[in-house]
């Protein structure tokens, strides 16, 4: 960048945090900035008190960021507003259509929640980590200047149609206006209507990031107000037609299908608890089957009173499944090495897919939970690598470990991960678990460097994931959870996160 364009560049930077602070209106009247520049700041979405907070985020080059953030922090601006102006910022910038970007929105709301099991003086990290990283993808993306979500009106919806048929039809067609016009109507009116709407587009097509960025989409609601759903919930929108696959999906002639022969949107879904061993086996089968044969057994589960959240257990324990049966990539990619299994890898995709489709059946309508159910037995199935037949840690593997001291196992797991020994790593803490020692230590030893280590854009999210699922999970089954995280964490470690160096010395900590 010459000197030219630099001045250039910071005048803008520093005008559009001005106009931010007073508004559009006034800033023309004060001579600020031209009448044309002030029409076209009026095309902005503007997100009201939050504006100049937001504004900040997005125009901050990233160099300068975490100064001012600790400035922030320290003068009373808590983290949850801090997160919730990133996830505006962010999505104003993406809109859902970035790789790097909509990745770092997905991680906002589960740093936040990382925040909350930390030391008081140690909350800020997670958070400013993912917030740097936010800026430093805002700067490479061109900025303000590289908006994508812009204002748009509400279209009348036809009298005669559900509304989300209506979208998923407009995003079929690829039809930008229509679509855009067709959920701003349809988020007029209350918030889960308008999710349980959005989800019949979410639900034509399985990919892993269509699922994770609707579920954390609304997720991230709790921390930035539902009077900003709209704006959240239309990446999802514009995710899904970006990436539609142009072609007759098959789960387009599945779910229907399965929801007509099983009578599933006349049944009320049913409450009995399977035991353990049914659990297993339905895992098993989920991974062993096939996707077809896997969303025909959710939904025949269904249909014989199988409570909805044991089935989405035995999904999540499938997914579980294929991080410990992971043999590691073939080869090099970039800074994820031969072996490693952190960052976009099959078992930590299938893991946060399957979380989200498991949330999203908790907080949907019946319709959408149980198509929640079906199609994330089908998507998981459909997941396949570089696996074992069994998993690891093997039993060779776990016969090497040599204390049953609480202590000394953490000690132990400690130094694995720091040696990248993942089977070992995996090894010691199944054996903590098994003997019956409690979880807590266990969780805050690897959040520590669910925090430190850059984790390929994964970290935050599948930390989240592992957290709720070990929550919702079983005891016979819920440790594979953590093994499963100490091989992610042994995996990642050794690429520390760009600004948390910076961050630890601001902060003092």
């Amino acid at each position: 960048m010459n000197n030219s364009t630099r001045r250039d560049f910071l005048a803008d930077v520093g005008r559009g945090m001005l106009v931010a602070g007073v508004g559009a209106p006034l800033a023309t009247d004060l001579g600020l900035v031209s009448k044309t520049w002030a029409a076209e700041e009026a095309k902005r979405l503007s997100f009201g008190a939050m504006e100049p907070l937001v504004a900040l985020l997005q125009e901050t080059p990233p160099d300068k960021l975490l100064p001012i953030l600790v400035q922030k922090y320290r003068s009373g601006t808590d983290l949850r507003t801090l997160v919730a102006a990133g996830a505006l910022a962010n999505a104003r910038t993406f809109g859902g259509q970035d790789y790097v970007g909509f990745h770092t929105f997905m991680a906002l709301a589960p740093a936040f929640e990382m925040a909350q099991a930390l030391p008081q003086a140690e909350r800020p990290l997670p958070v400013f980590k993912v917030l740097y990283r936010n800026s430093t993808r805002i700067r490479d993306h061109g900025g303000v200047r590289s908006e994508v979500l812009h204002p748009v009106e509400a279209a009348p919806l036809p009298a005669d149609r559900i509304g989300g048929e209506v979208l998923r039809d407009a995003v079929r067609r690829k039809d930008k206006s229509a679509a855009e016009k067709t959920f701003a109507a349809i988020a007029q009116g209350e918030v889960g209507e308008a999710y349980n709407h959005l989800q019949y587009t979410v639900q034509d097509e399985v990919d892993v990031h269509r699922i994770v960025l609707a579920w954390r989409a609304w997720a991230t609601l709790d921390v930035t107000g539902k009077e900003h759903a709209h704006t959240l919930l239309r990446q999802s929108v514009r995710y899904c037609m970006r990436n539609d696959p142009g072609r007759h999906s098959p789960v387009r002639a599945i779910l229907p299908k399965l929801l007509d022969q099983y009578h599933l949107l006349d049944k009320e879904l049913g409450s009995r608890q399977p035991d353990d061993a049914w659990v297993e086996r339905f895992a098993a089968a989920i991974r062993t089957s096939g996707s077809d044969r896997a969303a025909e057994a959710a939904a025949a589960a269904l249909a014989e009173g199988i409570a909805p959240d044991a089935i989405g257990e035995a999904i999540s324990l499938a997914a579980n499944q294929l991080v410990l049966c992971d043999r590691g990539r073939t080869e090099d990619d970039g800074p994820k090495l031969k072996g490693s299994v952190h960052g976009d890898s099959v078992g930590v995709h299938a893991s946060d897919s399957a979380n989200a489709w498991r949330n999203i059946a908790r907080v949907s309508n019946h319709r959408n939970t149980v198509a929640s159910l079906i199609l994330g037995a089908y998507h998981t199935a459909e997941n396949d690598g570089n696996l074992s037949k069994s998993p690891f840690p093997t039993v060779e593997q776990l016969e090497k470990v040599g204390t049953r001291d609480s202590a000394r196992l953490l000690q132990e797991t400690e130094d694995a991960v720091q040696n990248q020994d993942q089977y070992r790593a995996m090894a010691l803490v199944h054996h903590y678990g098994a003997l019956g020692y409690r979880p807590e230590p266990v969780f805050a030893l690897l959040l520590r460097y669910a925090i430190s280590e850059d984790g390929a854009l994964h970290a935050e999210k599948y930390y989240r994931t592992v957290t709720e699922e070990f929550a919702t999970t079983r005891p016979a089954f819920r440790w594979r959870q953590l093994v499963a995280l100490a091989r992610v964490t042994a995996s990642e470690y050794g690429t520390r996160a760009p600004g948390y160096a910076e961050a630890r010395q601001l902060l003092r900590v």
